[in-house]
């Protein structure tokens, strides 16, 4: 089995610590102008997604600095987390950028960086690091759907909390939209997922074994 290298451990650890910093920068400065509503920012899928990535970079740099053998559990972590960002970079620019604010935010613009290295500049990276990191442990096609137990656990949580509390954290899961057009999003989002998994496998092998 394949181990990695200390240099691997430092990037993921760096990868790690700006997505913790840029995280911690949108806080303080909203905390700055008294707009900080902290059981709204933590159910962006974004926001989660950015921590348990994180997460997964600093156990899999950790892994690689002690030149460890990854484990099932952490490839599997990773690959989900790699497929997570690139749907946070996808839809966030594709859908939400330049979006209206929301009307308690009038006047208040995010910091212009750590929006960048969230939405767009972390995902290609968390995207490519998957794609170049040969993993120790082989998941095989069906370990993908293992992907969707993520996802599925916060949409769960975002429209429960949702009807309860009447606020969304993203217009496509609103309800008064119609419930189709809810489901409609749903359900390709999910299938994104999928497919992203399912190539994300096959595409880090063919890779290997170029570098081979």
């Amino acid at each position: 089995m394949l181990k990695t290298s200390m240099g691997l451990g430092f990037v993921r650890i760096a990868m790690a610590l700006a997505l913790f910093g840029s995280i911690f920068w949108q806080i303080s400065d909203r905390v700055a102008h008294n707009l900080f509503r902290p059981t709204e920012y933590f159910t962006y899928f974004t926001i989660t997604s950015c921590l348990l990535t994180g997460l997964s970079l600093v156990l899999s740099g950790l892994n690689a600095l002690q030149n460890k053998e990854e484990t099932k559990f952490l490839t599997l972590f990773r690959l989900t987390m790699a497929a997570s960002m690139v749907i946070v970079g996808v839809i966030y620019n594709a859908l939400l950028a330049g979006g209206d604010p929301d009307p308690r935010d009038v006047g208040y613009d995010w910091p212009v960086i750590p929006n960048l290295i969230l939405h767009t500049y972390m995902p290609i990276l968390v995207f490519l690091e998957w794609l170049i990191t040969r993993s120790a442990f082989k998941l095989d096609l069906k370990s993908a759907f293992w992907v969707l137990v993520y996802p599925l656990t916060w949409l769960a949580f975002a429209i429960t909390r949702g009807f309860i509390t009447g606020w969304w954290a993203y217009w496509f899961i609103d309800p008064q939209y119609g419930f189709a057009t809810m489901a409609q999003w749903i359900l390709t989002i999910a299938g994104f997922f999928v497919v992203l998994a399912i190539g994300l496998l096959p595409a880090q092998k063919a890779i290997a074994k170029i570098g081979n």
